[in-house]
């Protein structure tokens, strides 16, 4: 007998045991597949994880490399070029000396290369080149015999006149660019970040209903059942009754609302932080924002240093001035080519780099026009007046620009005090709605009052939510145009070369 009792107690306990086991397996599990989530951190994973971060990431990698790409162009190249080989056997003119004209056939085959070292001059916008070269020939019927022609060096000098420098023209607008870009990308950060505390905040709000509405759903409940009490001992009209039953209806309404809403941004948060959707996020209200007290003058000041805006406009009014220089220079088309070394050739390799001659080339070729009906003429007129209007515009979009941070000042610096007033409001209406559901429980009010609470109760922390993202939604604003920690008071800055190669 107790042998069999230690066995049932065994059984049991262990039955006991994996309950326990089951039950924290399950809340372990259902701890996982929720995650409490705070603005910073939900800014944190979006500049890291959100598709928009991504492009702003590839639209850095592009203007980088383009950037590497005219560098690359400043500096020496080397070159190689070959034939390897080049076989003819085929009929060519001859003429004679008496004027007549034969055919000679010819049957060879030629091997060329040539080593050269180019620079481009910025300066000038010519080509700079250092060159060697060797060409050989081979003839395959009689007579047959091999020929070296060797250019051990020769400097080469391609220089245009008069036209437009593209090279000087380049040095001044590429650097301007990227730093436009590097610009562009920093902002598009802060972008990332304010797209994030939109859906944040659309989240948090409707996490906010689903509470005010499930709130709303049980008072109206227990409502409904005290008024169907007092409705059978005479203390209430049937008027109320069906007043305090519509409510009852209309709360039934706004919870299924308010759930379906809280799922559709669930997952748009979800899908833009990149994160798993099995799992729920769960907002937490931020209980501290970023105090900062800004000027006018001062974030104006930082934007016309920083923004992309600023860049944007210095390219611009470039390229609009380049497109000029450019219509003027093609009018006339003047070139020169200069070439100074030395050459040799011989029936074999080493001899042909032996008694080396001088070797010169001197060319100075020009297109002008005589007449072309002033279509170049006409070129230049278009590109001027294509250059007033971009300057029209950019002076249009700077006062806009410089008008828009006014705005978003201002409306920093007072949403402080909207907010403060939005949390007092909220604040007050709770305790309303609370005394005058006690109070209405006591037959003291009516309906109306106790429906008018309800809404002002429910309304008003809609509204504090809303002040709160719009404070958070000025400040990154802020941030993004004058790229700069308002809290910190330093700049927004990043390691471009180490983002970009990562």
């Amino acid at each position: 007998m107790n042998g069999k009792i230690n066995v049932k107690r065994i059984i049991m306990r262990l039955s006991v045991l994996l309950t326990v086991l089951a039950t924290v397996t399950a809340a372990g599990a259902a701890e996982e597949r929720t995650r409490s989530i705070t603005l910073e951190e939900a800014i944190l994973t979006a500049r890291s994880n959100s598709v928009d971060a991504a492009v702003a990431l590839n639209e850095l990698r592009t203007a980088y490399w383009t950037y590497r790409t005219y560098r690359a162009d400043l500096l020496p190249e080397v070159n190689f070029n070959a034939t390897v080989p080049s076989y003819r056997k085929s009929y060519s003119t001859y003429q004679h000396d008496d004027g007549s004209y034969s055919f000679v056939r010819n049957n060879f085959m030629q091997i060329t290369g040539e080593l050269s070292i180019d620079q481009n001059i910025w300066l000038t916008g010519g080509t700079l080149s250092l060159n060697t070269s060797i060409d050989f020939l081979k003839q395959l019927e009689s007579p047959k015999y091999n020929r070296f022609m060797s250019v051990p060096i020769a400097l080469t000098l391609s220089q245009p006149i008069f036209g437009v420098n593209n090279i000087k023209w380049n040095r001044r607008i590429e650097p301007v660019r990227y730093a436009e870009a590097k610009a562009a990308f920093i902002s598009a950060t802060e972008n990332v970040a304010m797209t994030a505390i939109q859906y944040f905040f659309n989240l948090l709000l409707d996490k906010e209903k689903v509470g005010i509405a499930t709130q709303n759903l049980a008072n109206a409940e227990k409502l409904y059942e005290v008024a169907k009490a007092k409705r059978e001992m005479g203390q209430i009209s049937k008027n109320d009754l069906l007043q305090l039953e519509l409510n009852l209806l209309n709360a039934q309404s706004d919870f299924t609302d308010s759930e379906s809403n809280y799922k559709s941004s669930m997952f748009q948060l979800r899908a833009f932080l990149d994160i798993a959707d099995e799992v729920t996020l769960d907002p937490v209200v931020p209980s501290e924002i970023p105090h900062a007290l800004v000027s006018y003058g001062d974030v104006l000041e930082k934007a016309h240093a920083n923004n992309s805006f600023a860049k944007n406009i210095r390219r611009r009014q470039l390229e609009a001035d380049y497109a000029v220089a450019k219509a003027k220079g093609d009018q006339r088309e003047i070139m020169l080519f200069a070439q100074i070394g030395y050459t040799g050739t011989a029936d074999k390799f080493g001899p042909a780099y032996d008694r080396l001659k001088d070797n010169q080339i001197v060319e100075v070729g020009f297109k002008i026009p005589i007449l072309d009906w002033g279509k170049r003429r006409g070129k230049v007129k278009v590109s001027e007046s294509n250059r007033d209007v971009v300057e029209s515009r950019l002076r249009k979009e700077q006062m806009d620009f410089d008008q828009n941070i006014f705005i978003l000042c201002e409306r920093f610096n007072n949403q402080q005090r909207q907010l403060d007033i939005s949390l007092r409001a909220d604040t007050i209406a709770r305790r309303r709605y609370d005394t005058n559901v006690e109070t209405f429980l006591i037959g003291k009010i009516s309906t109306l009052d106790l429906n008018d609470s309800q809404v002002s109760k429910d309304q008003s922390r809609q509204d504090y939510i809303n002040q709160l993202y719009l404070y958070w939604n000025y400040y990154y604003q802020l941030r993004s145009v004058a790229l700069w920690d308002f809290t910190t008071n330093t700049g927004i800055d990043a390691d471009i070369d180490a983002i970009v190669k990562r």
